[in-house]
């Protein structure tokens, strides 16, 4: 069974992930404890199967998450490197995921007409989550897999903002992940033909607490405007397409950007 990672796996699309890698897995199977499931979910002939290791910062897990047999729940301030060395560093030592998925991130706005310092601390909260948590924890999976010659995927959650930007006050969002976006191909360009693929995802507004929290300032026609369908994206949509890549399937589009953003931005 293929072990993954999902940073951020508490709610919205990191939830979603580890419930689409979870059903994968086949009923009756053994835990790593050796304990048979008793798990009912039916899984796809066509998917592999999938053990998960979720984090999380302060919301629980969901009880069919925390009590499936093959989730192992972590909590941990990606903020905080020292927390990250103490509870994630080990896992690539005692048992090195086959798939990193950097799902986890934070959203604030930053109005430039603040000033200097409100500007920067929110810059630099937001890096330090979405760009330098995510790209130590791939370095990680990186150095590990080379160290024992093993293949590994890394799939990064970007956003569309990477690629058409946002608006003025979350510019660091977008620059934030832009970086995600151009770190990923850089991996892909060097360790490829090591066996180490990485994608990017770049989703638009998805049915998550984030865009609930975009309804409250743009109000909710904003997040359908300009796209090709009435609904905002449902997050199991962008589980759907990190199963599939988590699959192993497409190894020569490493480094390629996925985008599913209902056709609000086609590149």
């Amino acid at each position: 069974m293929k072990h993954a990672l999902v940073t951020g796996s508490s709610r919205g699309i990191g939830l979603a992930i580890s419930r689409k890698l979870l059903d994968t897995a086949p009923s009756g199977t053994a835990d790593t404890s050796g304990t048979p499931s008793t798990s009912t979910r039916t899984p796809s002939s066509h998917s592999p199967h999938f053990r998960v290791t979720g984090t999380r910062r302060s919301a629980d897990f969901p009880v069919d998450l925390d009590q499936h047999p093959h989730f192992n729940g972590l909590t941990v301030d990606l903020a905080d490197q020292s927390a990250m060395e103490q509870v994630l560093r080990p896992l690539m030592d005692r048992d090195l995921p086959d798939v990193l998925v950097n799902n986890a991130g934070i959203f604030e706005d930053a109005d430039f007409g603040v000033d200097d310092d409100r500007w920067l601390a929110v810059w630099d909260r937001i890096l330090t989550v979405n760009l330098r948590s995510s790209s130590l924890l791939s370095k990680w999976f990186v150095n590990a897999h080379l160290d024992a010659g093993t293949e590994g995927i890394i799939i990064n959650i970007a956003s569309r903002a990477a690629y058409r930007g946002d608006t003025q006050e979350y510019a660091a969002y977008a620059a934030s992940k832009g970086g995600m976006a151009a770190f990923t191909k850089s991996m892909a360009r060097d360790f490829s033909r090591r066996g180490i693929v990485a994608y990017t995802v770049a989703p638009g507004f998805i049915e998550t607490d984030m865009a609930r929290d975009s309804v409250k300032i743009y109000g909710e026609a904003a997040l359908t405007q300009g796209s090709a369908f009435d609904q905002i994206t449902q997050p199991e949509e962008v589980a759907n397409l990190v199963a599939f890549l988590a699959g192993g399937g497409v190894k020569h589009m490493s480094g390629s950007t996925f985008h599913i953003n209902g056709g609000s931005y086609m590149v």
